[in-house]
This record gives C-alpha cells, sequence and structure tokens, in this order.
C-alpha cells in the first residue's frame, strides 16, 4: 500500500505560484539591498531556462509543422478545418485589435508621462513589409536554424510537409522518423517546462530587482492598458465565444487549459509552451489529429496579445509621445497590420518585430520602439499568456462547431499534476464520428 505523501502531487499550478512568490520576495530584497550577486544569480537561472527553451524552438517548430500538415491526410475535410481554424484566428486578432484601440483612445497612455521623444532610441534592426514578405523565403536551409528565424523555418516545413503529402508511399520513412524526432523533442521539452517554476523564480526576481516599481509607474497607464485589455480578451472575449459559438462551460476551458497559460505567462514563449498547449487542448476533447495541426499552426501565427492588443495601443502611446496625430485610416491600418502580419512575431519571446512592422506601416518615429524595450519583459508575460489561450481556444471553437468536440472529455477537464498530463493520451471514444466528417 503506498504512502499518501509519496502520492501527493503538488498542482504545476501551486509550483508556479510558489515560484512566483518566491521570485518577487528575492527580487525585492536584492533591490532593497543592493546584493549584486543575488541580481546575478536570478538572471542566471532565468536565463538558463530560457536557452533551454530557445534551444529546441527551431528543431521544433520544424517537425512541428511538417508533421502536422502531414496528419491532415488522416482528417476527413481537412482543408475545411484549415480554413475554419485561419478564419477563426483572423475573427479573434479582429476583436483584440479593436479592444487595444478602445483602450488605447480611452486612456491616452502616452499623455502625462514625462517622456520625451529624446528618451527613444532606434532599434538595430525594424520590421518592414518588404522585409517581411522577402524574409519568408530563406536563401539556404542552415541560417534560419542558425539565427532562429523562425518565420523561414515555417515555411520550409510547410514545403517539406506538402511535398511529403504529395510523394505519399515514397515519403513515409521521411514521416516515420520525423515524428520519431518530434516525439524525442517533445520528451526533452517536457523536462525543460518541469524547471518552470525554479525558471520562474528566476526571471521574475531578475525584472523586480533590475526594474523594481520605479520604471512601472513612469508607463503606469500602458502598463494597466495591456495587462486589462488582454484580461478582457483572455477572461471577457474569449469566454464569451466559448459560450456563445461553442455552447460549452468557459470555466472547463480554463481549468483545462490553465497549465499552459500559466506557463506562457513565465516562459514568454508560445513556441516553447507548445507540447503543453497540445496536451491541453486534446485534454479539452478536441481530436489528436486536428490539435497536432492546430497547435504549432497558431503557436507561429497566432498571438492576439503580442500582434493585436499590444502593437494597437503601443502605436496610440508612440503617436502621443511624439506630439502625432492618428485618424481612421491610421487605425485602419494597425488592423490590418495585427490580422495580416502576426506571423511576423513566430512565437518567439519580445513582440518588437511586430511594433516595428506597424510603426513603420504608420509612418511613426521608429524611436518609439526604445521607449517601450525597458517595460518590454513585464508586459510580454501577460501577451503571452493571452496568445496561447488564443492558441487552445480556435481549435475547442472549431471541433465544437464542426461537431468533433468530445464533451464528455471537455466536461472532465481538469488542471492535473504536470507529470499526469505528460503521460495522458487524448481520449478516443468509440462513440465519436471520423475526424472532419460533415455534420
Amino acid at each position: 500500500m503506498s504512502s499518501p505523501l509519496k502520492s501527493f502531487k503538488v498542482p504545476f499550478w501551486a509550483q508556479i505560484i510558489a515560484g512566483l512568490v518566491l521570485g518577487v520576495l528575492l527580487g525585492w530584497l536584492a533591490r532593497d539591498q543592493d546584493i549584486s550577486w543575488l541580481v546575478t544569480t536570478l538572471e542566471k537561472i532565468g536565463g538558463i531556462f530560457i536557452g533551454l527553451l530557445k534551444l529546441a524552438v527551431a528543431p521544433l517548430v520544424f517537425f512541428a509543422i511538417l508533421v502536422s500538415i502531414t496528419n491532415l491526410r488522416k482528417v476527413n475535410n481537412a482543408a475545411r478545418l484549415a480554413s475554419r481554424t485561419l478564419l477563426w484566428f483572423m475573427i479573434t486578432s479582429l476583436i483584440a485589435v479593436a479592444i487595444g484601440l478602445a483602450i488605447g483612445l480611452l486612456t491616452n497612455p502616452g499623455s502625462g508621462t514625462g517622456l520625451t521623444p529624446k528618451d527613444g532610441a532606434k532599434p538595430d534592426h525594424t520590421g518592414s513589409w518588404l522585409d517581411f514578405l522577402t524574409g519568408i523565403v530563406p536563401t539556404d536551409v542552415i541560417t534560419p536554424f542558425t539565427e532562429l528565424n523562425v518565420l523561414q523555418i515555417v515555411f520550409m516545413a510547410a514545403v517539406a510537409g506538402i511535398a511529403a503529402l504529395q510523394l505519399g508511399e515514397k515519403a513515409q520513412p521521411i514521416l516515420t522518423l520525423s515524428e520519431s524526432v518530434l516525439e524525442l523533442l517533445q520528451k526533452a521539452l517536457w523536462w525543460v517546462i518541469r524547471l518552470a517554476p525554479l525558471g520562474t523564480v528566476g526571471l521574475i526576481g531578475y525584472a523586480i530587482a533590475t526594474y523594481g516599481w520605479d520604471l512601472i509607474g513612469k508607463y503606469a497607464t500602458f502598463t494597466a492598458d495591456i495587462y486589462v485589455g488582454c484580461a478582457i480578451v483572455l477572461f471577457g472575449v474569449y469566454p464569451a465565444l466559448l459560450a456563445g459559438v461553442a455552447k460549452v462551460n468557459p470555466l472547463q476551458f480554463f481549468k483545462g487549459a490553465w497549465p499552459a497559460i500559466q506557463l506562457a505567462f513565465v516562459s514568454r514563449s508560445s513556441v516553447g509552451t507548445m507540447p503543453l498547449t497540445q496536451k491541453v487542448t486534446e485534454r479539452l476533447g478536441v481530436p489528436k489529429e486536428y490539435a497536432s495541426f492546430a497547435v504549432p499552426f497558431g503557436a507561429t501565427t497566432k498571438m492576439d496579445g503580442c500582434a493585436a492588443i499590444y502593437p494597437a495601443i503601443a502605436a496610440i502611446f508612440v503617436a502621443q509621445i511624439f506630439d502625432i496625430q492618428l485618424g481612421i485610416g491610421d487605425y485602419l491600418l494597425i488592423a490590418f497590420v495585427s490580422v495580416v502580419g502576426s506571423a511576423a512575431t513566430a512565437g518567439l519571446t519580445g513582440a518588437t518585430v511586430m511594433l516595428t512592422l506597424t510603426l513603420s506601416t504608420l509612418g511613426l518615429p521608429m524611436e518609439g520602439v526604445g521607449l517601450l524595450l525597458a517595460i518590454d519583459p513585464i508586459l510580454d508575460m501577460m501577451r503571452t499568456a493571452t496568445n496561447v489561450a488564443g492558441q487552445a481556444l480556435v481549435p475547442v471553437l472549431v471541433s465544437a462547431r464542426e461537431g468533433l468536440l468530445d464533451h464528455k472529455a471537455y466536461n472532465e477537464a481538469h488542471s492535473s499534476p504536470l507529470d499526469e498530463i505528460e503521460s495522458e493520451r487524448a481520449p478516443e471514444p468509440q462513440d465519436r464520428e471520423p475526424v472532419g466528417a460533415a455534420v
């Protein structure tokens, strides 16, 4: 008979909360007492955690996209599911950017900050539509992996996946190898994900020790706008879509998806969270064959926080700092960039590329990016949590609309210890219609 202590497992969310609290305390102590070695230690712990996540990003994205595309051959009406997924990506992005614009116009985040154009500095790298379009196609197969250009990696993986579908049985050995490599990478990344509570201590602690509360004070309205905007989308728009469109209980969605949302908040990486996002999406009753396509696709293109809410509010902020008036046409351009250019963020930490793309489209000074870089890590936590929630939401919506969602699995979804989530297989009830079958 096993001991109760051995069977007791601390929920992943509790581990993350403990890491957050400890990180805040250590960061405050390091800053208040000027303990330089503690600041360095926190920086190293957080840096190693993010470095381990990034280490797997390039091969993980390539094989995840390749396998997800080839898995569509197992799905009836694959083109319909893919198009509906893309459609809901666009719809939710439009809603998010509209909320961002409304909040920015109501609060005037650039007014009364004490910041001036002289406080800004041009970023080393800026994004433009020409760079975005020409940057999709790589010049060789090595550079995208060494420079971690996720957009080009996605392009190569998509080409390889489509080619494999065309080859049919001849490509089966490559597909078998790709699936094995993907499982290997995901297993290794699960080990990294287990370190998230420790990484949380380092990341949060270093942020508090470095920035303190003074910097947040200068950007108080802007910071509040981002968090409020993301919260409205996360806890207002998404539940409304779940209840109104998918006809399911929104609370069950958050119970099931919460482990991925909280990891995203800490890691600030949609791609790094992708294996956990896919697992919780499957636990919510989304068919594995469809989830294996929709989640990797979303992790590289679906960014309601980084590519919709943030650039909308940031553009208004920068325009007010530089005393530039924006018109209706400019706001429509912001919405257009948010929907079409979101792939530029590519699931990595930070949204600087998306911001520079937005500012360059509007003709706003690039020095505005420099004004926001210091506060970016604090903002990126909430943005990425919103991104990942949206990446889990859309497969649930589409599955429900297409009659594919396993409602029993959805209603039983709950937040579990990490090892239980990792080892759990997607539910396969006998009475489910074939994946993608017309209803």
